[in-house]
């Protein structure tokens, strides 16, 4: 059979799984992400039918469909509010890293991966996913809760992190010297802050002339100029994904809108390959060895996630009920953490580190959506018993009054679910 023939064979039934997969998660109402990775790790090396001819043109694809996530993202934020939440928010920042990012890097250290790896895997544990957490929020209709915010700033928060950790590793996986990695950081952090400042003054300007009537020319233009920043940022050993993350955060208002509707089938799309390519590195039998430290590491992390949510809705005045909905929230790792672990595979420095990656996540992006629903429920219960239990040992409280209403009690001591 020709070649071209069996490129379209296989590259349209890759296209047709993902879209029935995607079908079947909507229908239970979970992410898609585990069931894009399995099928890469049932068609990749070692497993069932593993492709030929269509490789090249999806590991094109999953690089497009980094730069459309981390696009759509940028869009997603303003400049003014990424320094406004800067500001605010860098304490709940600090906490997340320094809960979520140890974790990962001192399981490196213990398996004898060495510092590189333990840079790389303290990234995989430290970014929650924005895209099911967002999912997660819109299906338990929970966008308009008062922790919703905070959960947002800690995302903007690690979003902006990457800006500066992403060229950091890339310096590291390259084997570039303690001078170059240095070069390498000051022209990220020197690119960054120009765009900032250009999209907080000259905003406006920006998106005027990106602007178009038309969605097909505004798509062109606005495609175009991501991949041409991303491709000029990767040429400056910069991350590719963070150049596309900064045209987002430059592009505002009606443009940003407009882009973001023309572009989500396509990020969709390609995010979806992403995953699969991933997928289709790993080979299923190097996944056994590692399940244990890969179970182990995200068990504890689910736990440092709520707990990095539970203090950072405190710290907001947010009721009990909230601060447990806000660190359920935040335990699903996705599409960042598979990106931070495909440039350490492509980079080659440890074969066991896309296993426990994949496991991880694929452990994770299932449980995130549980905790979302069930953290709170269950710690309200836990709590009531163990108060139920210190009153019936302690005895009735003398003078202690009549019980205050809900209604008059203080803001911080209600359940303000629901309200703006």
């Amino acid at each position: 059979m020709h070649s071209s023939a069996v490129f379209l064979i296989e590259f349209g039934a890759i296209i047709l799984g993902l879209g029935l997969l995607g079908r079947f998660a909507a229908r239970f109402q979970f992410s898609p992400i585990p069931l894009y990775l399995l099928a890469g790790l049932a068609f990749g090396e070692g497993g069932l039918l593993p492709l030929g001819s269509s490789e090249e043109f999806v590991a094109i694809g999953a690089e497009i469909g980094v730069i459309l996530l981390l696009l759509m993202l940028g869009l997603e934020y303003t400049a003014s509010d990424l320094v406004s939440n800067l500001k605010t928010q860098y304490p709940a920042g600090l906490v997340d890293a320094t809960l979520n990012a140890l974790p990962g890097a001192l399981m490196a250290l213990l398996l004898g991966w060495g510092p590189v790896a333990a840079v790389v895997l303290a990234g995989v544990t430290w970014v929650s996913s924005s895209g099911v957490i967002a999912k997660v929020l819109g299906d338990l209709g929970r966008l308009g809760n008062r922790e919703t915010p905070v959960i947002l700033s800690i995302l903007v928060l690690e979003d902006l992190s990457m800006a500066v950790y992403l060229p950091i590793v890339t310096a590291l996986l390259a084997g570039a010297g303690l001078a170059a990695g240095s070069v390498t950081l000051a022209i990220a952090l020197g690119v960054a802050a120009l765009v900032l400042l250009l999209a907080v003054r000259y905003g406006r300007h920006v998106s005027r002339f990106v602007s178009s009537d038309d969605p097909e020319k505004l798509l062109l233009v606005v495609l175009g100029l991501t991949l041409l920043v991303a491709g000029l940022a990767q040429q400056l050993q910069v991350s590719a994904a963070v150049g596309a993350f900064l045209v987002g955060i430059a592009l505002s208002g009606e443009v940003a809108e407009g882009a973001h509707n023309l572009l989500a089938p396509l990020r969709d799309l390609f995010a979806a390959v992403f995953f699969v390519f991933f997928g289709l590195h790993t080979d299923p039998s190097t996944i056994p060895p590692v399940l244990a430290p890969a179970l182990a590491l995200a068990v504890f992390t689910a736990a440092t996630k709520i707990a990095t949510g539970y203090w950072a809705a405190r710290r907001a005045g947010i009721s009990a009920k909230g601060r447990w909905r806000a660190g359920g929230t935040l335990v699903a790792r996705g599409e960042f953490s598979i990106v931070i672990a495909g440039l350490a595979v492509t980079a080659g420095i440890e074969p066991s580190l896309g296993p426990l990656a994949t496991a991880y996540v694929l452990i994770l992006v299932i449980l995130g959506p549980l905790t979302a629903r069930w953290t709170e429920p269950v710690a309200t219960r836990l709590t009531s018993r163990l108060r139920g239990a210190a009153v019936s040992r302690s005895g009735p409280a003398k003078d202690a009054g009549p019980e205050i209403p809900e209604a008059v009690r203080p803001l911080e001591d209600q359940d303000t679910a629901g309200r703006p």
